[in-house]
């Protein structure tokens, strides 16, 4: 049998195979469900190659598909590079009360892979500040990432708002909020309640603070390195004190 003969062959063949129209439909939905079951290891992903210049991100793993060029992103390996000693900071308000400055900041530490990578992490975070009274036990820290939001007001020490350690951040949806509220003033002061700062989802565009006198005022939002929620800020008049807080929009 001749090439020609082979060829005329395949040719009868293919006339006879019928192909139908593919299920985009059912192919698309089901793409869509495989995205929001992973989504939040590719927002970390993603979050890892921006912040590398010249990083190539890869298409592999596609039938046919060859990239010789390739770049594989690892996870990074070193505490350093998993703020494990050094969390990410990130200020999330400002301003002055009866002229004295006061600011508001969020850390975010990487967790800690062992004991002794915990152990420096706990040093550091008192060296950076943190009350003894909102840090673990050493051995708590292991495979959990900590978060803190604290305010200086004037020369004296942070002071802690929020605080919490995750094994795995569990991001909020709709019109949930957390929050907390503290006087705006020195460490030891027990005057009225008129910090708020707390947390929202990422879809919230308005968060709205009541005050004990009636008004209200909307919070501040900011974005955190290293948190996948927003974050949020507000300050209540002199002589009134938190009320409640929500998402307006």
């Amino acid at each position: 049998m001749t090439h020609t003969d082979i060829a005329f062959l395949l040719a009868d063949a293919a006339d006879e195979v019928e192909i139908g129209i593919a299920p985009v439909e059912a192919v698309v939905r089901g793409g869509r469900r495989r995205r929001a079951r992973r989504w939040a290891v590719a927002t970390a992903t993603a979050l890892v190659l921006a912040g590398s210049t010249g990083a190539t991100l890869a298409v592999t793993g596609l039938p046919g598909h060859t990239d010789r060029n390739a770049v594989v992103v690892a996870k990074p390996s070193t505490p350093e590079a998993r703020h494990v000693y050094a969390p990410q900071i990130t200020e999330v308000a400002h301003g002055t009360d009866h002229g004295t400055s006061w600011r508001v900041v969020v850390s975010v530490w990487g967790a800690p892979r062992d004991k002794a990578e915990a152990a420096g992490q706990l040093a550091a975070m008192r060296r950076y500040g943190l009350e003894r009274a909102v840090l673990p036990d050493g051995r708590h820290l292991v495979g959990m990432t900590s978060y803190y939001s604290g305010l200086y007001y004037g020369d004296h020490p942070l002071r802690t708002a929020m605080f919490n350690r995750v094994e795995k951040w569990e991001p909020l949806s709709g019109t949930d909020l957390m929050s907390a509220a503290l006087p705006l003033g020195e460490a030891a002061s027990d005057g009225p309640e008129r910090l708020v700062v707390g947390t929202v989802s990422t879809t919230a565009r308005q968060v709205r603070c009541g005050w004990k006198n009636g008004t209200s005022t909307m919070a501040e939002l900011r974005a955190v390195a290293g948190s996948p929620v927003t974050w949020f800020v507000c300050t209540a008049p002199d002589r009134t004190s938190y009320e409640n807080a929500e998402v307006v929009r």
